[in-house]
């Protein structure tokens, strides 16, 4: 037996005990982050599932794992299909396939501190029609047959200054309680780890590759705050920094402080607070108001502060990319170079400026057809050489104090194919489409998306992600509420100040995949004879694109201009940064097309 058939048999052994019939199994925490702890890595302990996103239902004779788009062929590599069905979302929901597939009269199990209300709601409603039922459980049966399961981080939190941070804690907190007299309530509950780093101007180190600590908090409409935390994560520096006016506790009496809200309006994220907060206040007699966490929004529009800290970031991260990609245009057409070590070459770059935090998220190190996996992550099973002839995609990004960092480049060793060349003009075409599109105040991520796929959709090709996602200041590579794309959000107004990744990409299942991206700020745009408020985006990634995987004549007069003063301004930028033969090189690599 497998060590991942005896995790589901000893996972099933135990739903018996618990006189269950099912669980679902999120890859999520408490706070319904996207990037986790070691010890709430439960889809991957228990699957070998290793991408970012998906969810695990079990029942006594079937699994099931769902995923979206970009994980379509991640999933067949490390899932197994004897023990698992593959199912894909959003055309299928987990609560829509509960009501399909559970036994009648069957007990689903699932963990309320790991899902929204929502969910529980649609969930509960799929299984009624079966004659089923969904039931919280008060132990979380995965972590009771999960021998070595991590314990929670205990890294102490930082401080992030107000000289990085652009606005002192003390005002953000007081205009969250100006926000909640507004709307007549008498505290928020701030579930949401980035939202808590922003609030409170502080990070940590719970998460990899997000800066942020395990905490929950209260803000009152007095502007003071309750923050749990575990005791031995607070340094006297930190609670210097926090001040009189916020309460400190331990972050394991956060469910019970719940309970103290009897008559009273508190304002609950219904996206970002799982189901047991709801339960928890509403059963002390408080009345949930389902309102969006306050900090979100002001998070995402950086100040100049935060987006002045971003534009010296992405100059050092450019510079570290710039040597990486000398670097390879050397190494890799002598051989010898694999997936892993030129990731691991990649960060020693980056490590070199003295400056990196962290990475902002597992380097894709992608050759040939690992590639064709959007999201795939290179372990030492799958680890492929980098071979002439052959693409090398490599999309990473950097944790700095003063920015976050993501960028894609796709490479080419050696002679691309006519097919190679095609694809990724056509993705160059769409990625230029979003850097000069221009758009009236109020347009939506999803409004826009149409245009990075256009140059595909001519040919009868496309992508299944996203053209784009937000970027926090020294916080989550992937931040909301605003996205470029047509599914899965997108319906945020864009505004000034909010930065993006814009991204398309082209994906040949088994033989390569193709993506350029750059992030790019939101920007008052003057148009002549405007009678709209008009918007675009300012780059800001400064690294050359492959040339040779350029087909210049597909190119419009329009987009051949704007590659080339994007490589004048990478050249004017970076040059400075680097020496010598990679200064030489950057110059060739930035010329006119």
């Amino acid at each position: 037996m497998s060590t991942y058939e005896a995790r589901l048999a000893a996972l099933r052994d135990q739903l018996k005990r618990d006189r269950l019939d099912g669980f679902v199994v999120p890859l999520t925490d408490e706070h319904m982050s996207e990037y986790v702890g070691a010890y709430a890595q439960r889809l991957g302990w228990l699957t070998g599932f290793q991408g970012s996103a998906g969810t695990a239902v079990v029942l006594p004779e079937e699994a099931a794992i769902f995923i979206d788009g970009r994980y379509t062929l991640q999933v067949r590599e490390q899932v197994d299909p004897a023990h698992w069905a593959y199912v894909s979302v959003p055309e299928t929901s987990v609560a829509d396939w509960l009501g399909a597939h559970a036994p009648g009269g069957a007990r689903i199990g699932y963990d309320s501190w790991l899902h929204t209300r929502a969910w529980v709601e649609a969930a509960s409603a799929a299984l009624a029609e079966r004659g089923a039922e969904l039931v919280a459980v008060d132990t979380n049966p995965v972590d009771a047959v999960w021998p070595d399961q991590p314990a929670p981080s205990a890294a102490r939190l930082i401080v992030h200054p107000d000289s990085h941070a652009g606005r002192s804690a003390a005002d953000k907190r007081t205009d969250i309680a100006q926000w909640l007299v507004a709307r007549g309530a008498d505290a928020v509950v701030l579930s949401a780890l980035d939202s808590i780093a922003w609030t409170f101007n502080i990070r940590g180190q719970d998460v990899e590759r997000t800066p942020v600590a395990l905490a929950y908090a209260l803000v009152h409409r007095d502007g003071t705050a309750d923050l749990f935390v575990a005791p031995e994560k607070v340094g006297d520096d930190v609670a210097r920094h926090l001040g009189n006016a916020v309460r400190l506790h331990d972050r394991a009496a956060f469910a019970a402080a719940l309970g103290g809200f009897a008559g009273k309006r508190v304002a609950v994220d219904p996206e970002r607070a799982v189901a047991a907060i709801f339960a928890r206040l509403e059963q002390g007699g408080a009345r949930t108001l389902a309102l969006r966490d306050p900090a979100v929004l002001p998070k995402a529009i950086k100040n100049p502060v935060e987006i002045a800290g971003h534009q010296a970031a992405q100059a050092r991260d450019g510079a570290a990319i710039v040597n990486f990609l000398h670097w390879l245009s050397i190494e890799a057409p002598r051989g010898g170079l694999t997936e892993m070590s030129a990731a691991e070459k990649l960060r020693g770059f980056r490590e070199a400026t003295g400056c990196l935090r962290d990475l902002s998220f597992d380097t894709i190190s992608a050759a040939g057809p690992n590639a064709a996996i959007p999201h795939y992550r290179v372990t030492a099973e799958s680890d492929r050489p980098i071979v002439r002839d052959g693409i090398y995609l490599v999309d990473s990004g950097g944790q700095y104090q003063d920015g976050t960092t993501d960028i894609t480049r796709t490479i080419i060793v050696g002679t691309p194919t006519a097919e190679m060349r095609d694809r990724f003009t056509r993705v160059l075409k769409g990625h230029i489409g979003i850097a000069t599109a221009l758009f009236p105040r109020g347009t939506r991520g999803q409004q826009i998306d149409a245009f990075a796929r256009r140059p595909l959709w001519e040919v009868g090709l496309d992508y299944a992600h996203g053209t784009g996602h937000g970027v926090g200041s020294y916080l989550s590579v992937h931040e909301g509420p605003q996205r470029i794309a047509t599914f899965g959000g997108g319906d945020e107004p864009l505004a000034a100040g909010m930065i993006l990744s814009n991204e398309p990409g082209y994906y040949k299942a088994g033989e390569y995949g193709i993506r350029i991206e750059n992030l790019v700020l939101v920007v008052p745009r003057s148009v002549a004879g405007a009678e709209r408020e008009m918007l675009g985006f300012e780059t800001l990634t400064f690294a050359p694109i492959d040339r040779t995987l350029i087909d210049a004549a597909m190119l419009t007069a329009a987009e051949r201009d704007w590659l080339n003063a994007y490589h004048a301004d990478v050249l004017a930028r970076i040059g400075p940064l680097v020496e010598g033969e990679t200064r030489a090189w950057l110059a060739a690599a930035c010329a006119p097309v």
